[in-house]
């Protein structure tokens, strides 16, 4: 996949100019309605889908990308959040569609089967939510296509010296990779910048181990409480110790000091952590 370009991938030019037809999006859920075929033809591609999955389709809209996912596999699920949404719904997609009238903050991942798949248009101002959402539950997807702010994906995809706590979070579950970009003008209505997708592919195993989880997530938003000061002033003031007690947590770590938490990798993080939990226990 090649990130952070408007591309032709596997036929399917992405571009601009095509009419959108006019529907009452409502600002207060995020709503951007996309109908571009080209585009959804790209994302249903970018998903690989297989004619056995079953795919969650998060806030389907007026079922346009609903009804290029429905033959590709077995059975979509598409939960939708808005109720004026939902009789338009139900006339317009295929038999193997599912429609559920629900926020997917509350969604049971647990009634579905394992290695279902995710494909979403979210709103922003949901993305950090659900990348955690579906990370850390029990039952969680093998894949995921999301389509978050150019900005944001491009964030969650960024190696050391340019970490978040969301590229961390992110990256301690899966393997991330950038598909193209998706401009603004293709929404209706636009919103005010581009979009990006983004693919999630399930690790086999976190690169965190379970025990440690806990005490890592807290170590971490600890680090990144004052990002732009050095490492040990945050651990210090975080964990309540003396700055010389910070500075041998961070130096039996492999590392220095005066390092910002950005600069650090997902590695490096972890044996903070256990070095922290064995010093502290």
């Amino acid at each position: 996949m090649v990130a952070g370009k408007t591309l032709m991938i596997s036929g399917f030019k992405i571009d601009g100019g095509k009419k959108i037809m006019d529907y009452d999006a409502k600002k207060e859920l995020g709503q951007h309605w996309l109908n571009d075929p080209d585009v959804l033809a790209y994302i249903v591609d970018l998903a690989e889908l297989k004619k056995k999955d079953l795919v969650l389709e998060i806030g389907p809209g007026k079922g346009s990308l609903t009804n290029y996912l429905a033959p590709k596999v077995a059975k979509v699920i598409a939960v939708e959040i808005d109720p004026q949404l939902m009789k338009g719904l139900k006339e317009k997609v295929k038999s193997n569609v599912e429609i559920i009238n629900q926020d997917i903050r509350y969604f049971n991942f647990d009634s579905l089967p394992e290695n279902y798949k995710v494909i979403a248009n979210i709103p922003y101002y949901l993305t950090s939510f659900l990348i955690r959402l579906l990370s850390e539950a029990n039952n969680s997807p093998e894949r995921c296509v999301l389509m978050v702010q150019k900005e944001v994906a491009e964030r969650i995809s960024e190696g050391p010296g340019k970490m978040s706590i969301l590229s961390i979070t992110a990256q301690v579950y899966w393997r991330v990779s950038l598909g193209a970009v998706v401009p603004a003008k293709l929404f209706n209505p636009p919103p005010k910048t581009d979009s990006m997708l983004i693919r999630f592919d399930r690790l086999s195993q976190p690169l965190v181990p379970d025990d440690l989880r806990k005490e890592f997530f807290r170590t971490l938003r600890i680090g990144f409480s004052q990002k732009r000061k050095q490492l040990v002033n945050s651990i210090a003031s975080g964990y309540r110790v003396e700055r010389n007690v910070a500075e041998e947590f961070l130096k039996s770590s492999g590392i220095s000091p005066t390092q910002r938490p950005q600069q650090l990798s997902i590695d490096q993080w972890l044996k903070l952590t256990e070095n922290i939990v064995k010093k502290t226990q």
